[in-house]
């Protein structure tokens, strides 16, 4: 990997903690912003060479919300810079670590994930010097404040960076907000803070996003979600009719309800698109009538037809309609991925990339793309309503047209 040359804001993540700079007088770094704005290298870089110049023999943590994440998303670059920096680098994935040595100098840089409320306990009894949280707004706060709390070294220090969330997250408000108070060098990225993005590249990553997530990851703005969760959805050319073409592959989507509303979609693969062609969409409060599992599997038999489907994604909370239909033996069915707002950004990110297309046989799907909408109050979450269809096609998305998400990561080393 070259470099040609750094933006000003990178040179001063790089440089900040320098004894002959004024802002040597921080105790940590806060680095927020826009996606693509040159955060991430530019941190791990400087993280690592602040380590060699102040410490030897030194544990320092660099953490990720998963292992997988940490090690594509920072370790594997950084490792590459690092050796052609002149550092000699050995790692050991297996321990999930890897140390730099210079000269007599040799620190151990430790790998962690923080995905959930238990992974505060993979950090506790280490002692660091410094520790580099990579999108701490993804972290839980308790995994956070453990690592911090290993941090007792004298002349330790404290590197985060993240795309903005919502203007409650606990990490805006009690670190963004407070950086004066904890003593704290804050810079805020946008995607022309990167020089290696071209202006091409900046204008793709704007018609990616819209609403909130166009005003976090393109302007890095700390907002709140409100009003339609898909708004670019109400465009009539947003729909299309069924393709008369021959599918490559079949698959279903399903979110089952007994009281509430059972939205099952039928999609087609043509041409690198999944177009969700026809739906099962059946609300026992709108027909009078509750339906039972069998004859809800009835109604998906009859939504497939004589089609051969690759798989069937349902909600995994529905057990028992999963054991329906693995008990038939007709079709394989697996349980969805069901992080809400992660699936959002996906479906929405999918929608305007084309790779999935909504056809205007798809009614009922159509008619929640008008009023699926966020709560308010500023939290991150959309209303219980109108979200059936919804739920089914972010299950598609997150399920099957993103498998390979966070499925493998890729080190380089030289031999």
């Amino acid at each position: 990997m070259s470099f040609r040359h750094f933006s000003k804001k990178q040179l001063d993540v790089l440089t900040w903690w320098s004894p002959q700079r004024r802002t040597a007088r921080f105790d940590g770094i806060i680095c927020d912003g826009a996606v693509r704005s040159g955060k991430t290298l530019c941190m791990s870089v400087s993280f690592v060479t602040w380590a060699m110049a102040a410490f030897s023999g030194g544990s320092f943590a660099v953490c990720g919300k998963t292992i997988r994440s940490v090690k594509r998303n920072v370790a594997s670059p950084l490792l590459s810079i690092l050796r052609e920096l002149g550092f000699q680098v050995e790692e050991k994935l297996s321990g999930n670590l890897f140390s730099v040595s210079l000269g007599r100098k040799k620190n151990t840089f430790y790998l962690f994930g923080g995905r959930d409320e238990s992974s505060a306990a993979l950090i506790q009894g280490v002692t660091l010097c410094g520790v580099l949280f990579d999108e701490v707004a993804l972290m839980p706060r308790s995994f956070v404040e453990q690592a911090l709390a290993r941090c007792s070294v004298e002349g330790s220090r404290l590197w985060f960076n993240c795309n903005p969330e919502y203007p409650q997250h606990w990490f805006y408000r009690e670190w963004i907000c407070k950086v004066r108070q904890k003593n704290i060098y804050y810079l805020h990225f946008l995607m022309d803070d990167n020089p290696s993005l071209s202006p091409a590249m900046r204008e793709r990553y704007k018609k990616l996003y819209s609403g909130s997530f166009y005003d976090r990851f393109v302007l890095g703005k700390w907002t709140a979600s409100e009003g339609l969760v898909y708004p670019f959805m109400s465009e009539d050319q947003r729909y299309c009719e069924v393709p008369a073409a021959d599918f490559e592959e079949f698959a279903v989507s399903c979110d089952y309800g007994t009281v509430n509303p059972a939205s099952f979609g039928l999609w087609g693969l043509y041409d690198g698109c999944w177009y969700r062609i026809s739906e099962y969409y059946y609300s026992s409060r709108r027909e009078g009538v509750s339906r039972t599992d069998e004859e809800h599997y009835q109604g998906l038999c009859e939504l497939i037809g004589d089609r051969e489907v690759s798989r069937i994604v349902v909600d995994p909370s529905a057990a028992s309609f999963m054991e329906v239909i693995r008990r038939h033996g007709k079709y394989r069915v697996v349980p969805a991925r069901n992080n809400v707002i992660d699936g959002i950004r996906q479906t929405g990110t999918a929608l305007k990339e084309g790779r999935i297309r909504i056809c205007r046989t798809c009614g009922d799907c159509m008619r929640e793309f008008g009023l699926y909408r966020w709560e308010s109050g500023g939290k991150d979450a959309p209303l219980k309503e109108n979200d059936h269809a919804m739920d089914d096609v972010r299950y598609f998305v997150a399920t099957i047209l993103n498998s390979g998400d966070e499925g493998f990561f890729v080190f380089a080393s030289d031999r």
